[in-house]
């Protein structure tokens, strides 16, 4: 029997209560046409986002995700705390720890297979190290959570438009740290979980393409021996595999190729290197997937934006992407 992934509501996590997060879920749960969703935060909290971009709709307490199919004309919401509402545009603990709250709470609902998966609101990294959580981000909290690391997995993070993938070999680290944590073994893994991640897009047989971490790719030597000695021999194991896979491609070209149709998805090593392309194209159309986990999770790729936090102008739109791909990824996952 198939998995009926599609039939469950997907969990959306508030985000930072400080910043656009509520907003935009807010917004893009209550849009027409808009898939399932129940929210994960503080009632309070999305009570103001409420009032600020939907003011007709009620906010529906539930108990669980299982009891959001029998809410009607209202949003189901199933508390992760009770907390007030932070004051927009301020950074703080409180604020911080009401955001991990509500990431826990959806991971054990993705986790239990009670939601078609996640989508989580931008959080604050520096709310989240003031709470305590000594996390730098949403993909090592989802990575530490899941439990995939106590069976020897690790995940990886995708960012993806409508012209252009990208996963990247190393995330939330230094530079510094980001090129001794450019291995073999990383590689290898990026190219794996990249594969695995266009599949569950709808691509068979993507065509992967790894950037080079130096200046030309190296230039066969000159600007650094990353690529002769680690990228390289990776590339090739990959295609002993049987993924189609080639590289490594100068940095401050591949993109541009991939952009073109050469290839599905750029393997980038380092988080700016890949970022920056996808950024450029346009916050509002960006999305960011968490590869390598036992659950779908996207999220929309910007942050918590508190210049503007509390106005009611976000742009909910990579929102609403994000959960358009869950949704996708879930369909495909029930398929198969």
């Amino acid at each position: 029997m198939k998995n009926q992934t599609t039939r469950l509501p997907l969990a959306v996590t508030l985000g930072d209560p400080a910043g656009i997060g509520p907003e935009v879920a807010l917004r893009a749960v209550t849009r027409p046409g808009a898939h399932p969703a129940v929210l994960i935060g503080s009632p309070a909290t999305a009570a103001r986002a409420r009032d600020l971009v939907a003011p007709d709709r009620k906010i529906e307490v539930v108990d669980g995700p299982e009891a959001a199919a029998n809410v009607t004309n209202a949003i189901p919401m199933m508390p992760s705390s009770h907390s007030q509402p932070h004051p927009y545009g301020r950074i703080s603990a409180e604020a911080g720890q009401m955001a991990y709250d509500a990431i826990l709470v959806a991971i054990a609902l993705a986790k239990a297979g009670r939601v078609a998966g996640m989508v989580t609101a931008p959080i604050q990294k520096e709310a989240l190290s003031m709470a305590g959580v000594n996390y730098p981000g949403h993909t090592e909290i989802l990575e530490h959570h899941s439990g995939i690391r106590d069976t020897g997995g690790r995940v990886a993070m995708m960012l993806a438009n409508d012209v252009l993938r990208v996963v990247l070999v190393t995330i939330h680290v230094s530079l510094r740290d980001a090129i001794e944590q450019c291995t073999f073994e990383a590689q290898m893994r990026a190219i794996r979980l990249a594969h695995k991640g266009c599949q569950a897009f709808g691509i068979g047989n993507p065509r992967i393409a790894v950037a080079g971490l130096n200046p030309h790719a190296g230039e066969g030597g000159l600007f650094g021996r990353e690529e002769i000695e680690v990228i390289a021999p990776a590339i090739a194991r990959a295609r002993e595999e049987g993924l189609d896979v080639k590289g490594p491609f100068p940095g401050d070209t591949v993109f541009m190729q991939a952009r073109q149709g050469a290839f599905d998805v750029v393997v980038a090593q380092y988080h700016d290197q890949g970022l920056i392309p996808i950024k450029y194209m346009g916050l509002e159309k960006g999305v960011n997937v968490t590869l390598g986990l036992p659950f779908i999770r996207t999220s929309p790729d910007h942050g918590t934006a508190f210049d503007i936090a509390g106005r009611g102008v976000a742009d909910p739109s990579s929102m609403v992407l994000a959960m358009e791909i869950a949704y996708r990824m879930a369909e495909a996952k029930r398929r198969a």
